[in-house]
C-alpha cells in the first residue's frame, strides 16, 4: 500500500493543443507500480478549459471542487463538486471552468 497527499505531487501545465489554464497532477501511475489504472487530478483556472477531443479509451471523472461544464457533442452539461462523469471510448468531450474558483477533478484512465 502506498499513501501520499495529493498536494505533495508536482503540478505541471497541460501542454496539449487546445488546453487553456489547465494543470495536472499524476497522483497514481507507473511510478507507484499501478498495473491497470492511473489517477490524475486536473486543475482548471476560471475561464480555462481542457481540449475538445476524443480517444479510444473510457475514463471516469469525479468533480472535487468548483463548477463548470462537461462538453459533449450535444452541448454543455453543468457540473459541480460531487458530480460523477463517465466518458465512453470515442466520445467527444471537454471540461470548462465557468465559475470564479478553480475547477478540480479526478480522472481515472486505463494504463
Amino acid at each position: 500500500m502506498k499513501i501520499k497527499h495529493s498536494e505533495s505531487v508536482e503540478t505541471k501545465p497541460v501542454e496539449m493543443a487546445g488546453a487553456d489554464g489547465v494543470q495536472i497532477r499524476l497522483l497514481i501511475h507507473e511510478a507507484e507500480g499501478a498495473p491497470t489504472f492511473y489517477m490524475r487530478e486536473f486543475i482548471v483556472a476560471p475561464g480555462g478549459h481542457t481540449p475538445l477531443h476524443t480517444h479510444d479509451w473510457e475514463h471516469e471523472v469525479f468533480i472535487v471542487a468548483g463548477s463548470g461544464a462537461a462538453v459533449s457533442k450535444d452541448g454543455d452539461n453543468p457540473i459541480t463538486a460531487g458530480d460523477c462523469v463517465y466518458i465512453a471510448p470515442g466520445e467527444l468531450h471537454q471540461f470548462k471552468n465557468t465559475g470564479d474558483q478553480e475547477l478540480k477533478f479526478l480522472c481515472l484512465v486505463p494504463k
